[in-house]
């Protein structure tokens, strides 16, 4: 195997492919695996619910997968057609190519994976560097989009910096430089609200399987999404360190007048990953 942009050894892609099919078992329903083609590479879908309901098109976040997010749909997935991509460059299943984060990269690239899918429309969901995405294809391709829901998206608003630093980035250094259950637990509980058995110990894996991407999506402007007037509902997490949802919420309003704001109460950035919530 040749070097990798995004693991940091075949052993490490191995451990994250390992946890891809572990959390797909987790899925309420169904799933069917497709790879499409895009002008930056293969990418990868899982397809679930009921085949003539209307499309959903959901884009998770950074370090994680489309199977990490099916199984958090809830009853999204008897609701929708859901096809869950796996993000290029953050995926274990998509292409080993980093996407641009400047620019219209990202939004040609879900443009690609939705002519190949065959949807000339679709609602759109994304989570965390998903959401990003997301606004890009709001910014390039709003005629694409149904309706669009947010959730801790990048590309909002900065947290702050001194919060990040000691509730997440000190403790995933120390993690990876030095695991240990105790690192592991604070780097969890400055991320994660609920304490998961799977999710835990796979970001503890992440963590140290891949190259991390470092660089920062850019910010939104009003001006770049004028063209979007689509329903948009977007939901923030009030002890969100990376994107304090309370500041992002406020400004998803400015770049997204129309849009239904929801403040995810007691909840860090990764939202609660159980039952109820779901």
């Amino acid at each position: 195997m040749t070097s990798s942009i995004i693991f940091r050894s075949p052993e490490a892609r191995a451990r994250i492919a390992t946890w891809f099919e572990r959390f797909r078992e987790k899925a309420p329903v169904p799933t069917r695996a497709r790879e499409v083609s895009t002008r930056f590479g293969a990418t990868h879908v899982l397809v679930a619910g009921p085949e003539h309901a209307p499309p959903l098109v959901c884009v998770h976040g950074a370090m994680a997968s489309s199977a990490h997010l099916l199984p958090e749909l809830g009853p999204l997935l008897t609701r929708f057609r859901v096809y869950a991509v796996d993000v290029i460059g953050q995926s274990v299943k998509s292409a080993d190519v980093r996407v641009p984060v400047e620019g219209p990269a990202y939004a040609e690239w879900l443009t690609d994976v939705l002519d190949a899918l065959g949807l000339p429309r679709a609602h759109l969901l994304g989570v965390s560097w998903g959401g990003f995405v997301a606004l890009r294809m709001a910014e390039v391709a709003p005629a694409r989009i149904d309706r669009l829901v947010l959730i801790v998206p990048g590309g909002v608003v900065s947290g702050p910096v001194w919060q990040g630093l000691t509730r997440v980035a000190i403790p995933m250094v120390l993690y990876r430089a030095f695991p240990s259950e105790d690192r592991l637990a604070r780097l969890v509980s400055g991320l994660f609200t609920t304490q998961d058995a799977m999710w835990g110990p796979y970001f503890g894996d992440a963590v140290r399987s891949y190259r991390l991407d470092m660089r920062i999506p850019p910010l939104a402007t009003p001006e770049a999404l004028a063209g979007f007037t689509r329903p948009a509902l977007v939901f923030g997490a009030d002890d969100d360190v990376s994107f304090p949802g309370a500041k992002l919420l406020a400004r998803a309003k400015v770049l997204l007048p129309r849009a239904e704001t929801e403040l995810l109460e007691g909840c860090r950035h990764s939202p609660p990953t159980d039952d109820a919530f779901r």
